[in-house]
Formats: structure tokens, C-alpha cells, sequence
């Protein structure tokens, strides 16, 4: 079977489930999702072995570190699977909920009913959490899905694949609710992206190349950000025991992540109280340093950044440092450099923290918290389908009402138009 017809058919497939998952209600969903939690759990050394071969592979062919810690699925990340399952199966359901029902003059009643997209598309590298994460996800929200993770992922993919088969038919699901594409070959993702007929939407998680290409070629609705270029800004009325711990936490905590700070701004009057003991600990953790030319004078260690670094993701232990004058001033950096994912404040002055939510023009933005929280896991939606940091329909994390849309009811009792 050619890669165009095997995508047919899967496109198929998957538009057929949509409508039964459509009519599907809380109930066996939640038992769809508890049932596949039991099957992770219980297959959990096939889960392990099959990641080990694609780390073993990943290895070989080169990947760096931060695709390999992508890549790994340790006994915690696998327990984070089960407990990501167990908390979308407790969330309500946002499917059937009807909003801002209102008599008209005519007599009918309008309002909006919240329902599924259809058919979602996700296309992901590395991270094989992100199986499970989408598989719960849209089965919760009642969508039907594709998935096509990476090529370095395909062994530990098809295994968690294997349990959310198995946990589907055990509640009387179509298995083909969740379809995870099983061939490498890059043709299928031109074809994923240009079935319209088949996919309602495609959310792409990876490498910026990825989402460009994804974005440029796609004939289907992309819900999507490029980049994860984030900003902690450390006040001149900072806590800086808070602002210690917060920018530590933001860059060290993990560095392969989109919402791992990318730039630490430091006003002027403070820098010098807090840079020196940051530059001791991030040496500590192997994290590079490089500055603008105030924080050169200061930290010996750090080399000088260029304006490439300012508008650059690592997803490294490399971390930007420029000191300036303000809050001003560091909404002006921010305006000019930040991919619109996520940015934070560490200050005491309630009005400065209002005008930072107020000005800064990000997904997600904080006061006194460090960045790694911009997580739907962390913001309660139990997981997220991706980060978006577009504007229309769904913005930041994803969970399930980023994965619904509203339709126009309206209820009658036999009016009609005079």
C-alpha cells in the first residue's frame, strides 16, 4: 500500500470514529481512559524495553542531549502517563455543556453548545508522553485523532499504542479513535496535513523547521507556536531570595523545554546583589552565561551575547543575561524578542506586577513564578495537546476546551418566521 492510500485509510477510519466518539458520553470515555492507565501500568517493561531500543538508536544516530532527554521515558515519566489519564478521566466534560441560553421576542430560545472538533492531527517529535497526553485528551473532548510522532520515538510509540488500542476495546470504543501512524516515512506528514476532507485540525509540537514547514504546507485549520523564547525579569523591588530561586528554577530545571527561560532581564540597581550568587550556581549546573556588556563587567565568566542570542531557544544549559534600566525597558526587550510564550515578573510592587500582566503581550504571564509552571499539566487541565501562542480560537496550553468548538443551538415550540 502506497503512503497516499495508507493515509486515505486511516483518514477514513478516523472520520468514522469521530462520529462515534461524538455520541459518546462521559462515562465510557472515563472508562476508556482509566482502562488504558491499567494497560500502561501492566505493560510497563515492554514500555521500557521499546524505549530503551529507541534510545539505543538515538544514540547511534546522533542525537543530542536534549532529544535524548526528550526521548527517555524513565519509571517517573510513565507513572506522569498514568496520573495524566487519571486526571483528564476526572475533569468534566466540556462536551454537551450549553452557554448563554436567551429568550427571543420570537419565542425560540438561543444559545451555544460546546462540541468536538472531529479529527485532530498531531504531529510531535521525541517526547512519546505525548501519546498518551493527545490520546486522552481528544478521546475526553470526544475528538477522533491521528498521531505521528518522530521517527526516533517509532518503537516506544507503537508499544503505548498497543495499550490505548487494547483500553479502547475494552470499553467499547472503536480502537480507530486513536491511530498512531506507524510508518517513518516523511511523505505521510504532507499527506496528514492536506487531507481536509479527513482532519479538522493539525497541532504540530517540535522543532521550529517542523511547525514552519507544517504552517507553510498545511490546508488544514494549525494550532501551533514556533518558538519558546522566555523571559524572567528580576525588578528593582524584588524579593531577591524569590528572584534567586525563581530565575535558578526557570533555566536549570529543565533545559530541553519550551518554557525554560531564554533570557534573564536584571534591573540595574539590583544586578549587582544578585547576578554574582546566580553566575556561582548556574557554574554549578554547567549552565553558559552570555551577557550584554553591563553583565560582562560583572560576571567575568559570562562571553558576550549578540543580538542572535536575544531572539534565540536553546533548549541548552546557554542562558542570555541583559541588565537594563526598568520595568520599561525590559517590556521593550521583551516586546521586540519574545516568541509570545511565556514571561515573568519578580517583584513586590503590586502596581508594577499589574502593569507587567497589563503591557506584556505573551500566552502566559506571571508574577513571582518561575516559567516551567506555563504547563497545562500544572495549570489543571490535566495535560495539554500543545502550547499555542496564536490568538484565535486557543491560546498558551491546550487541554480539553482548546480541543471543542460551539455550535449555535437554537429550541423551538413551533414558531415560525412571520
Amino acid at each position: 500500500m502506497s503512503v497516499q492510500d495508507y493515509m486515505a485509510q486511516l483518514g477514513r477510519q478516523a472520520r468514522e470514529a469521530s462520529r462515534l466518539m461524538m455520541a459518546a458520553n462521559s462515562g465510557i470515555k472515563n472508562a476508556a481512559l482509566q482502562a488504558i492507565a491499567v494497560e500502561i501500568d501492566a505493560e510497563r517493561e515492554s514500555i521500557v524495553a521499546e524505549n530503551t531500543r529507541d534510545m539505543e538508536n538515538g544514540r547511534i544516530n546522533g542525537l543530542d542531549a536534549a532529544l535524548l532527554d526528550r526521548l527517555e521515558l524513565t519509571p517517573a515519566r510513565i507513572d506522569g502517563m498514568i496520573e495524566g489519564l487519571q486526571q483528564v478521566s476526572a475533569l468534566p466534560d466540556p462536551c454537551g455543556e450549553i452557554t448563554d441560553l436567551k429568550n427571543m421576542p420570537s419565542g425560540i430560545q438561543v444559545g451555544k453548545m460546546r462540541v468536538p472538533l472531529g479529527v485532530v492531527g498531531i504531529i510531535y517529535e521525541s517526547r512519546p508522553n505525548v501519546t498518551i497526553d493527545a490520546a486522552s485528551l481528544c478521546l475526553k473532548s470526544g475528538n477522533a485523532t491521528i498521531l505521528r510522532g518522530g521517527s526516533e520515538a517509532i518503537h516506544s510509540n507503537q508499544a503505548i499504542a498497543k495499550c490505548i488500542s487494547a483500553g479502547l476495546e475494552k470499553a467499547g470504543l472503536p480502537a480507530t479513535a486513536v491511530q498512531v501512524i506507524e510508518t517513518a516515512d516523511r511523505a505521510a506528514v504532507g499527506e496528514l496535513i492536506t487531507m481536509p476532507q479527513f482532519v479538522d485540525v493539525i497541532v504540530p509540537r517540535g522543532g521550529k523547521s517542523l511547525i514552519e514547514r507544517i504552517s507553510k504546507e498545511a490546508k488544514v485549520s494549525v494550532i501551533k507556536h514556533l518558538d519558546g523564547i522566555c523571559h524572567v525579569y528580576i525588578d528593582d523591588e524584588a524579593d531577591l531570595e524569590k528572584a534567586f530561586n525563581i530565575a535558578l528554577n526557570s533555566k536549570t530545571h529543565r533545559y530541553g523545554v519550551c518554557n525554560a527561560m531564554e533570557t534573564l532581564l536584571v534591573c540595574e540597581t539590583v544586578a549587582a546583589n544578585i547576578l554574582p550568587k546566580l553566575a556561582e550556581a548556574y557554574a554549578e549546573k554547567g549552565v553558559e552565561l552570555r551577557g550584554c556588556e553591563k553583565t560582562c563587567s560583572l560576571l567575568p565568566a559570562a562571553i558576550a551575547a549578540t543580538v542572535e542570542d536575544w531572539a534565540t531557544e536553546y533548549l541548552a544549559p546557554v542562558l542570555s543575561i541583559r541588565i537594563v534600566t526598568g520595568m520599561d525597558a525590559a517590556i521593550d526587550h521583551i516586546a521586540e524578542y519574545s516568541s509570545a510564550h511565556t514571561e515573568s515578573i519578580v517583584t513586590e510592587n503590586y502596581t508594577k506586577a499589574r502593569a507587567f500582566l497589563t503591557r506584556v503581550d505573551s500566552a502566559s504571564v506571571m508574577i513571582n513564578a518561575s516559567t516551567r509552571f506555563a504547563d497545562g499539566f500544572q495549570y489543571g487541565l490535566g495535560a495539554e495537546i500543545g502550547i499555542s501562542t496564536d490568538k484565535i480560537h486557543a491560546r498558551g496550553p491546550v487541554g480539553l476546551e482548546g480541543l471543542t468548538s460551539q455550535k449555535w443551538i437554537v429550541l423551538g415550540n413551533g414558531e415560525i418566521l412571520a
